[in-house]
């Protein structure tokens, strides 16, 4: 399985991006996707996820502002971003969380794309 992330860039605080990503490969089927980030010296943290039935999670850092959706019928899922803060900046991961034929599920990373919000 493989994620190809697009739509990262250089933003004014207060801009708004779009990121959007893409599954493909041997996909059997997807319970969710997401989208984490991740900043040098620091853990991986969650940004957003959608389930096939619709569900979000949002961190708290976001809500409000970033909105998750989801085509599972073409195994994509985009992340609006709206009013962007500097503290925003950082590497965007896309996440599929894969079920396999006989029922057990993978993470699958995309390669990163870099969100950088600054004057």
């Amino acid at each position: 399985v493989q994620l190809q992330a697009s739509g990262g860039g250089l933003v004014q605080p207060g801009g708004s991006l779009r990121l959007s990503c893409a599954a493909s490969g041997n996909i059997f089927s997807i319970n969710a996707m997401g989208w984490y980030r991740q900043t040098p010296g620091k853990q991986r943290e969650l940004v957003a996820t959608i389930t096939t039935g619709g569900s979000t999670t949002y961190a708290d850092s976001v809500k409000g502002r970033f909105t998750i959706s989801g085509d599972f019928a073409k195994n994509t899922v985009d992340l609006q971003m709206n009013s962007l803060k500097p503290e925003d900046t950082a590497v965007y991961y896309c996440n599929a969380v894969c079920r396999h034929w006989y029922g057990a599920t993978s993470d699958y990373w995309g390669q990163g794309t870099q969100v950088t919000v600054s004057s």
